[in-house]
């Protein structure tokens, strides 16, 4: 509901920067009382962190047309979908949807957010590979993660980006990620509610040359800042102010998106 909220709030108040109607037209249909989400969004934190979410998936929008200009009947294949629609935003009429979450996420998708013809829910376990045989990746893959890999381990995450690698020659994922410092501000209250006495294994990059290359050999890695990397923010509705955090988001956070092309064997 968060990131939803997020969207709905960047689409109101920076409409230059980023609009998703689909937020909102979904926030419209929900019975949800979203007062807190509301009283929150009027501090300097909040509406900074919605226009970080907003970012984050106009950034992997830009990646997924990217590659759609090249595969236009490829699959778009949503990692931890929630109620996120950034694939069907970018529909071309011509590609293959796949939204994934676990179970009881993907049951409420189907109930508010039905698949067609096109566009199918798909409820796993991102460790259990086993749903790799219900992408159709004949004409391509991109793989859209955003906010999801943060509280997978390290080694999970890699086992995964490995298997993709083998699986979807000629693919491509592309995912948010943040340095550890990050990581640890982030996953603090919910790694207290876990029981989780470190967050050292969990997954984070404090470099793609150090972090991920070495243990990928099927692929290139590159990376941008998400906040700056794609859109400069000069806009009148963007504070100054917030232009300084993004700054120091991709800098001193490593706030980054990763590219990872899956070579062709």
């Amino acid at each position: 509901m968060i990131p939803l909220y997020g969207r709905k709030l960047c689409t109101e108040q920076f409409p230059n920067l980023f609009r998703d109607d689909k937020a909102v037209e979904l926030i419209n249909r929900l019975d949800y009382d979203f007062g807190a989400l509301e009283k929150q969004s009027k501090s300097t934190s909040h509406r900074f962190g919605a226009l970080e979410v907003a970012m984050r998936e106009n950034d992997l929008m830009i990646e997924a047309k990217e590659y759609l200009k090249e595969h236009p009947a490829a699959a778009l294949v949503n990692l931890g979908c929630g109620l996120d629609q950034t694939a069907e935003n970018c529909d071309n009429g011509h590609c293959r949807i796949y939204n994934i979450d676990l179970p009881d996420v993907i049951a409420v998708r189907d109930e508010l957010l039905p698949g067609t013809e096109r566009i199918r829910n798909v409820a796993a376990d991102l460790n259990d590979h086993s749903w790799f045989d219900k992408i159709d990746g004949e004409n391509g893959v991109c793989f859209l993660s955003a906010g999801v890999f943060y509280y997978f381990r390290t080694e999970q995450i890699k086992k995964l980006i490995n298997a993709m690698a083998l699986r979807f020659p000629g693919g491509k994922l592309v995912f948010d990620s943040a340095n550890r410092r990050a990581v640890k501000i982030m996953l603090k209250t919910w790694v207290k509610e876990a029981g989780i006495t470190s967050i050292s294994d969990y997954f984070s990059v404090d470099s793609i040359e150090k972090d991920i290359k070495p243990w990928l050999k099927n692929a290139t890695v590159s990376s941008c800042g998400y906040m700056l990397g794609y859109n400069d923010l000069k806009d009148t509705s963007v504070p100054s102010s917030f232009r300084l955090m993004a700054k120091l988001g991709d800098g001193f956070m490593k706030m980054q998106i990763v590219r990872i092309d899956f070579k062709v064997s």
